[in-house]
Formats: structure tokens, sequence, C-alpha cells
């Protein structure tokens, strides 16, 4: 149980422009309408009470501070008056701290949370719709009972990407650090994934919007009373095995498969075994794909705004599951290789000809996150180096996250239907 000790909104700490923003099209997607919601555990460095006011003060004067270059996170999001996208609304409204004490341990983060929302109250402002008038940047600083300090921190999808949203947080923790500005600025240039050329021949294969049948009752399996959340990490070692069994099962080089193509087919693989889905069943691998280096031009370093779009590895269950590792390595390969500047390009026209409303089909779909390689683990807020860093609820969608001191292991985080449990982590676990 958390016991809220304040609650404040902070403006930004200097004047800003008072305007209306322009959101992308990309930004302003169904599907990224929530918000990103990060868990940082920082072990214990403020015991005494002035150390804890201090800390708190230090927090707040550098998010005001932070708030005038990322001044759009004080706004507000509303959907344009012809409906084609979303826009922010900037009269620095503010975002929200929150102060509070709780009664975990910083031994409690070292594992997975019991049940989904089991540290659902270290973020205790959950915004679900950011359309009506909600913050979009929260912030909750929580005393643990073993004076170590839990940092939530909510962003809303429809401003920033991971990437993005992580380049704030180092410019904020900066602040609350050193007090000394570094460099770039952050860039808004929403205009940069406006679409170029309207209604051209599509020559790309989407599928990732394409619907499926349902022939597992697949919907019906993930209500989030019926899964547990599971913790797993990945050493070096294990990381290379994964890669050395991919190589041996398919065409693919040893030396030219990364972590996240053979880790990510391991997950798949192990996921839809546990689950046991009838072989016709078919299945998708949804992940984002940074697409700041893939358009032409380059997107300018800085800019904070959804840089994504999502690839898509697409099989049967039974193929999944017989064929070997390297199969859904090559998948995940493919995926990736389609995302070039003409996919791009044809992903940004139609979001914008559907007026952002395409959402995937959630049946037989996988979503995974790479949070291990955005910098969460180098945020420090003056606390030291975060210890654990984990989503505020883990639900079935996979994140994979860094792991202190240990810069080539990998910890997954994924909720599975319960009755599933043992046999994923068997799996998960096992080399077959």
């Amino acid at each position: 149980m958390n016991n809220i000790n304040e609650v404040v909104f902070i403006t930004p700490s200097d004047p800003t422009p008072s305007h209306v923003l322009k959101l992308s099209a990309i930004d302003s997607q169904l599907f990224l309408r929530f918000t990103i919601e990060y868990l940082l555990i920082y072990r214990p460095r403020c015991r005494r009470p002035s150390d804890q006011r201090l800390t708190v003060a230090r927090l707040k004067d550098a998010l005001a501070r932070a708030l005038v270059p990322y001044y759009p996170l004080a706004g507000r999001v509303r959907p344009r008056s012809d409906g084609s996208c979303l826009e922010v609304v900037c009269r620095g409204q503010g975002a929200v701290f929150i102060e509070s004490t709780g009664e975990h341990l910083v031994s409690d983060f070292e594992r997975a949370p019991r049940y989904v929302t089991e540290w659902r109250n270290l973020l205790a402002l959950e915004v679900t719709d950011v359309l009506k008038g909600a913050p979009v940047l929260v912030v909750q600083l929580t005393w643990l009972a073993d004076g170590s300090v839990a940092l939530g921190v909510g962003v809303s999808h429809c401003l920033c990407d991971g990437i993005g949203s992580v380049e704030f947080l180092k410019y904020f923790s900066e602040l609350a650090t050193s007090g000394v500005e570094f460099k770039p600025q952050p860039v808004w240039d929403r205009h940069l994934l406006d679409p170029i050329v309207s209604c051209r021949p599509q020559t790309s294969h989407h599928p990732e919007f394409n619907r499926v049948p349902d022939v597992s009752n697949f919907l019906t399996r993930f209500n989030p009373d019926q899964i547990t959340p599971i913790s797993t990490t990945f050493h070096e070692w294990r990381l290379n095995e994964l890669k050395s069994f991919a190589a041996s099962t398919s065409q693919l080089s040893i030396l030219s498969l990364t972590s996240f193509e053979v880790l990510s087919a391991h997950i798949w693989r192990s996921w839809a075994r546990a689950l046991d889905f009838p072989p016709q069943q078919t299945l998708k691998l949804l992940f984002s794909i940074n697409v700041r280096d893939r358009v032409t031009p380059s997107l300018p370093s800085g800019y904070y705004g959804n840089a994504i779009v999502l690839g898509c590895a697409l099989t049967t269950a039974g193929q999944l599951t017989q064929c070997g590792l390297g199969y859904a390595t090559e998948l995940i390969r493919e995926a990736k290789n389609r995302v070039d500047d003409g996919f791009i390009r044809e992903v940004v026209e139609s979001v914008s000809l559907n007026r952002a409303s395409q959402v995937p089909d959630s049946v037989g779909v996988l979503i995974l996150s790479q949070w291990s390689k955005v910098g969460l683990e180098n945020v420090d807020f003056g606390l030291g180096k975060p210890v654990q860093v984990s989503p505020v609820c883990t639900d079935k969608y996979c994140i994979l996250l860094p792991v202190q001191d240990l810069s080539r292991s990998i910890k997954s985080m994924l909720a599975v239907p319960t009755e599933a449990v043992g046999r994923y982590e068997h799996l998960i676990t096992a080399l077959e």
C-alpha cells in the first residue's frame, strides 16, 4: 500500500511558446494512444528526512527546467478539428509530480510482480485517455520501506516513442544531477513524417494490420486476472548459445545474428509452444522498428516524436513450433529488412488516408518492445544508476530490459496465461 504525500503540477520554469502544435500521422495512430510507463528502482541513498526533502526539491526544479525545451510535454492533446490527426495545445499547463511512501523493499523488484498490477501504485495516476484533458507526463517518486527509491514515469506515446521519451529522461536527470544542460536540444519537426505523395501504388506487404481467423479462442486467454508475469534473464553466454542453435537450424551466419533476433525468436516460439495453439492458428510477432536512419533523408538528432513502424513476422503455430529456432529468426530478420524508405512512406500515407484509425489485429499477436538498448539503465537523478528497470505493469506484451552492470545481458518480462506458466518457464530456459 502507498501513502500519497503530495500531488502537484510542475510548470515550465521559464516562459514557453503558447501555441498549438500538430502531431504527425504516425503519432496520431489509435494504437499509440496509451502511456509508456517506466519504473526505475534505486538503492538506498536518502535515509534522513532532510535528504528526502532535498531530493524532492531537486527533482521538482529539474523537471520544471526540463519542461522549457520540452514544453509540449506540459501541454494537452486533442483531436484536430478536421479529424485528420492529433495536436498539442501548449499553454504551460504542466506535468504531474507525485511524492509517496510505500511498503516495498528494493529486493521485491529482483523478481517479476506476482500479478499484473502489483506495482500499479508506484505510478498511481493511470492516464487511460490522454484526449480527455489528462496530463501528458506524470512523475512519481516513492520512498520505499528500506529507504530505497522507486521512480515511476508515464509519458503519452502520442508525443514520444521509447527513444524520444528516454532522451527526455536523460535530459531531466542530467539537470537533477549536475544542473548543466547538454546537447542536442529536442527537435519537434513532426512534418518530416507527413505524407509526401498521396495514393501512390502500394508495393510492400503490410501484414501487421491484416485480420486473421481466431481458431483458438485467443482473446479469452489473456484476461488480466488470468495471466501471470514471468521474468527471465539471458546472460551473454546464453545469447551466444541461442545464436549457435539458430545458425545450426538455418542458412544464417552466426556472425550476422543479433541478440534481438535470436532472443525474440526464442521467446516467440516458447510462448507459442507453451500456449499450445492449434497448428492452423496464424501467429504474428509485432515489434517496433526505429526509422530515424531508415527514412531518406534521415531524421535529425534530437527528434523525439514517434519514429517507429511495426515489424511483423507471421507464420502458423504449427510451423513456428515445429520448425527450428533458425526459421523464426529468419522471419524476424525478413520483417526488419522489409522496412526501407518506401515501406515507411507507405505506412505514413496509409495512416494519413485512414485518419490514423488503423489498428493491428489482436488475434494471434505477441507484441515485443525493446527497452534494453535505449539507455534506461544510465538514467541517474543523483540517486546512482537504477538497480532495476521494468514496466509499471507486466502484461501480455513482452518487454526486453537492461540488466544492471551487465551490458550484454537482457531480461525479458512477459505475462502468460497462468495455466501455461510451468510450460513457458521450462521452454524459455531450454534449448530445443
